[in-house]
């Protein structure tokens, strides 16, 4: 594999606390680690270890990432994960959008690791597309299109923009919602650690219904937060302070 030239602002970030506790930090699709580098140093500065990845051909380019799917993605997520778990007595993975995705697809891969003690989601998508909106991204992929507008910036805060690609591509979209939200959506039951999940009201994303199919079927304790303020990238957005401040006393209370 040939080196990629990261974005600027777009780098992995990986920190050694002084606690023997752990954060996954897992970014959304066609986002990057930049989207969450405000929980992501709010945790460092709380004492734990974090490990925030830079998932598969994010954060380069949209050709990059065109040569990726989902089993690159959850590849990392894991590998993320092993690194913290190796240096820590508990771990709590949090993600957005696709990271939340992701951080579920976590939970279940990880039942019954002792490590593992809770999950926290942001406007996690976990309900795959509608059949006819795949059949449609079916058909535009078989006629030769490989990528459709970009989801990226959503965002109601004027002073903050998140770096993401301008471009959606399809194949990979497809990867996602077949590989990764299809297999999982009926098993979230099967997760018994407390889960946080916080929702915006207002996502042109990832719809609140997603959301609200998770806080239905997980298996385990949930709390949920509604934000009012914010869009789909809730954690750049108005509410990224009440998001660090939750968060820190979630991993609190589940690693205690």
């Amino acid at each position: 594999m040939t080196d990629v030239e990261i974005i600027e602002g777009c780098e992995p970030f990986s920190h050694r606390g002084d606690r023997p506790i752990g954060v996954l930090v897992v970014h959304g699709f066609t986002g990057n680690p930049s989207s969450m580098t405000h929980q992501a140093r709010a945790f460092a500065a709380a004492g734990f270890h974090v490990e925030q990845p830079r998932l598969p051909g994010h954060g380069t380019s949209l050709a990059d990432m065109m040569t990726t799917d989902w089993s690159d993605w959850s590849g990392e997520a894991a590998a993320a994960y092993d690194r913290l778990a190796s240096r820590v007595e508990r771990v709590v993975a949090c993600g957005l959008s696709m990271g939340g995705t992701l951080t579920l697809w976590t939970g279940l891969e990880r039942r019954g690791d002792p490590t593992l003690a809770g999950l926290i989601c942001v406007n996690p998508a976990t309900l795959p597309q509608a059949d006819d909106v795949v059949a449609m991204l079916e058909e535009m992929r078989d006629e030769g299109t490989d990528v459709m507008p970009g989801i990226g910036s959503d965002i109601a805060d004027p002073d903050q923009t998140e770096i993401a690609y301008d471009g959606t591509p399809i194949r990979q979209l497809l990867s996602l919602v077949d590989d990764g939200i299809r297999p999982i959506t009926d098993r979230f039951d099967e997760i018994e650690v407390p889960l946080l999940l916080f929702t915006s009201r207002d996502d042109h994303v990832v719809p609140p219904e997603s959301s609200a199919h998770l806080a239905a079927t997980h298996g385990g304790d949930v709390e949920v937060v509604d934000l009012e303020r914010s869009y789909h990238v809730a954690t750049q957005d108005l509410d990224r302070d009440l998001i660090v401040e939750r968060s820190i006393a979630f991993v609190e209370r589940a690693t205690a």
